[in-house]
């Protein structure tokens, strides 16, 4: 998938479906831990970002381009580890509280199964034709989808004023959408579709989650809906993919390679686990936010993606739509003003970090910036320069 996405689950702040989550409020008592917040924050960061940036790195048409095979392993390997935890471990000791029987399984599980494989295999396919920058760009609407299906059904009354909020968003994403370079219409009518289905189960996962009785962490769901999503996938997957798939490709790529891609996939659910209630909603958000960021940059250094100054300014735009769609007025000017006493103190108490911290701040913005106004240097473009046929072009 040569621009990426992959879906991870294990909603906190933004995640970005890998696999199933759920309730990313649900009480789960843990032990006191020595360890600091912003380890498990750097942890489910990195891991978020691997899994996304893995995902491009596989569906490459000239490597393993075939999502729905590659969701289906990640929902596999995931249905057989949670079966492993259940039994060796205390991770999943909360699915005893949960009172599950055959009927909410069918009427419940399997509904919202659906849709959770809808959106992974939707999600992944974007991947073949967009790039990593655009699809996290395109996921900053996320929120407005989950709006726009709690008041579709009726899970809340329609509220104009929230609506102006989330248009600010749809204005930024649309302006990057003009910005974009490479703009692939079916790419994006799949992303969108993913988006939707995502939206759809979210909402139905918190109308589930109701009732006490229902409450789920992330793992826990995880191990409800793995195996359905599991047999969802692989039924389309034996007759649009399976057939096309050669052993030289799976020699290829490397049977330890998708081993580790299914394993990175599960370890992204595991870190949302012990991630819940560490942090505020506030250092979720904008973690949620440089993630996103750290991904447009790695996509523009490692697959030399091309953001325009457009793009650079929707997005943006959105970006701040966002925060403060999540946060409201209220509470940022509240964090506001506890954030320039903290950095007054800091800078008071360790100005040479505080320094070094402003640089490496400068520093990605001026990177961001220049990658949007230079030149994309393709094999096309050098080419062009040298008048002549460069290795490796076809």
């Amino acid at each position: 998938m040569s621009d990426e996405k992959v879906r991870s689950s294990g909603e906190v702040s933004r995640p970005e479906p890998v696999l199933p989550t759920v309730n990313p409020a649900a009480e789960r008592p843990a032990p006191k831990s020595s360890i600091h917040p912003a380890v498990y924050v750097s942890v489910w960061i990195t891991l978020s970002s691997s899994v996304i940036l893995f995902q491009k790195y596989l569906l490459d048409p000239n490597r393993f381009p075939y999502p729905i095979v590659l969701t289906t392993w990640h929902l596999s390997f995931a249905t057989l580890m949670t079966q492993i935890l259940a039994r060796t471990t205390t991770l999943l000791d909360g699915r005893k509280n949960v009172k599950m029987t055959g009927r909410v399984y069918l009427r419940a599980i399997v509904p919202i199964g659906l849709f959770f494989s809808l959106s992974l295999i939707c999600g992944n396919v974007a991947y073949l034709y967009l790039s990593v920058a655009f699809i996290q760009m395109l996921k900053a609407t996320t929120p407005v989808a989950v709006l726009f299906a709690t008041w579709g059904m009726g899970m809340a009354p329609v509220n104009y004023k929230v609506l102006l909020n989330v248009i600010v968003i749809v204005i930024g994403v649309i302006i990057a959408s003009f910005g974009e370079i490479k703009f692939v219409l079916i790419g994006v009518i799949y992303q969108v579709a993913g988006l939707t289905f995502e939206a759809t189960r979210l909402v139905m996962v918190q109308r589930l989650l109701s009732s006490a009785e229902y409450k789920m962490d992330p793992l826990v769901s995880l191990y409800y809906y793995a195996p359905v999503c599991a047999v969802m996938n692989a039924i389309p997957a034996l007759f649009l993919e399976v057939p096309k798939v050669t052993m030289d490709q799976v020699y290829g790529v490397g049977i330890w390679t998708l081993i580790a891609n299914a394993g990175v996939a599960f370890l992204l659910n595991v870190s949302v686990v012990f991630l819940i209630g560490k942090t505020s909603s506030l250092v979720m958000t904008l973690c949620g936010v440089l993630k996103d960021i750290l991904l447009i940059v790695a996509s523009m250094v490692i697959w030399g993606t091309q953001v325009t100054k457009l793009q650079f300014f929707g997005y943006s735009l959105a970006l701040m739509g966002l925060v403060y769609y999540k946060l409201g007025g209220e509470k940022i000017k509240e964090y506001t003003g506890q954030a320039s006493r903290s950095w007054a103190e800091y800078g008071a108490n360790r100005p040479v970090q505080r320094k070094l911290v402003v640089i490496g701040g400068f520093v990605l913005v001026c990177f961001l910036f220049m990658g949007s106004v230079t030149p994309g240097y393709t094999p096309e473009a050098v080419k062009s320069v040298l008048g002549g046929a460069t290795p490796g072009t076809r």
